[in-house]
């Protein structure tokens, strides 16, 4: 099993301030002149942070509400900010038109600034509708927890949340719908803590299981594995990408990818070993991860991690699966 999910919590003064930024920023270099593209944008404290370092910033987001936040951006830094509408994992194709491009930052899952919106549906701590759709659009939680088969929904729990008690969950949530569909956040959570209890000083013990529906809503492991193969396609050689991850099952896609070994053709030990994957990635750094002084002003930043690495004058690789880790359910990424 992974490393614990950080539970929901309020914050003390900003609620959507941005993990591991002085990390990040010392990662990609942001001195005039510098083209970085913020594929993950949300409330934007990234890309201000990279402007006013000096860089020029291309921000993506398929989160409609965001608007607000670039908008503003727009208005503070008009030559040397844009924002695209689309997902990171299209950003190769997005930012184009800007390449070369220097840096790319990533910063994967859901922002504090959704979890606070309880209309948004993902939260267990705030009454909501059962949504969690990130662009507002397609199949949302609520269509999974009434439409899968009891076995689907426990496998989904599994792979996603590493929830180790997912069929005993999936056995409530069925028998619960079976009376009528189960539609918003807090009906959910009852049923899950129903379901496997409750011990004083745990996490909310739907916290694994909301994760593993948001991930599934919005295809979030497709989307990182998309978005790192893309960003390896975009970066010039010598540009830095740099990923923060918020739970186990992330953070290791992001470090076999950057691991020749692990994204190269699988290889038989019965057979004669062929040369090594040539490497994308040099200066690969250690995972980073935050100190006791951004803990005390942000709990939430708790299980987050930076990984960052430099893009070297190979090739891009076809995307591939194989090698990273990447969890699936009944055929799903």
């Amino acid at each position: 099993m992974g490393k614990p999910i950080l539970p929901e919590m309020e914050t003390s003064g900003s609620p959507h301030a941005p993990v591991l930024l002085d990390e990040v920023v010392a990662a990609l270099s942001p001195v005039p002149g510098r083209r970085i593209v913020d594929g993950t944008f949300g409330a934007g404290g990234y890309s201000r942070a990279l402007l006013s370092a000096g860089a020029e910033v291309i921000a993506i987001d398929r989160d409609p509400s965001v608007l607000p936040h670039a908008e503003r951006l727009k208005a503070e830094f008009p030559e040397r900010f844009t924002f695209l509408a689309g997902t990171f994992s299209n950003l190769d194709v997005l930012a184009a038109p800007f390449a070369p491009i220097d840096g790319v930052v990533l910063d994967i899952g859901v922002s504090s600034m959704q979890l606070d919106q309880a209309e948004r549906g993902f939260s267990f701590m705030r009454d909501g509708p059962l949504d969690m759709r990130m662009s507002l659009a397609g199949e949302s939680a609520a269509d999974l927890v009434n439409g899968l088969e009891q076995d689907d929904l426990a496998n989904l729990l599994f792979a996603f949340g590493e929830e180790r008690k997912s069929r005993r969950i999936a056995q409530f949530i069925v028998a619960a719908r079976n009376e009528a569909p189960i539609t918003t956040t807090l009906a959910l959570a009852r049923i899950i803590e129903k379901a496997i209890g409750r011990k004083p000083g745990d996490a909310h013990p739907a916290t694994r299981s909301f994760q593993a529906l948001r991930i599934a809503v919005n295809g979030e492991f497709e989307q990182l594995v998309e978005g790192l193969f893309a960003a390896e396609r975009l970066l010039a050689p010598g540009g830095q990408l740099a990923v923060v991850s918020f739970h186990s099952l992330e953070d290791r896609i992001v470090k076999r990818f950057f691991d020749p070994d692990k994204g190269g053709p699988a290889q038989s030990r019965h057979l004669p070993q062929t040369e090594t994957e040539p490497r994308r990635w040099d200066e690969v750094a250690k995972a980073i991860k935050p100190g006791a002084a951004e803990l005390a002003r942000n709990p939430r930043a708790r299980s987050s991690v930076l990984r960052h690495a430099v893009r070297s004058q190979v090739p891009a690789r076809a995307v591939r699966l194989e090698g990273l880790g990447v969890p699936s359910f009944r055929g799903r990424v």
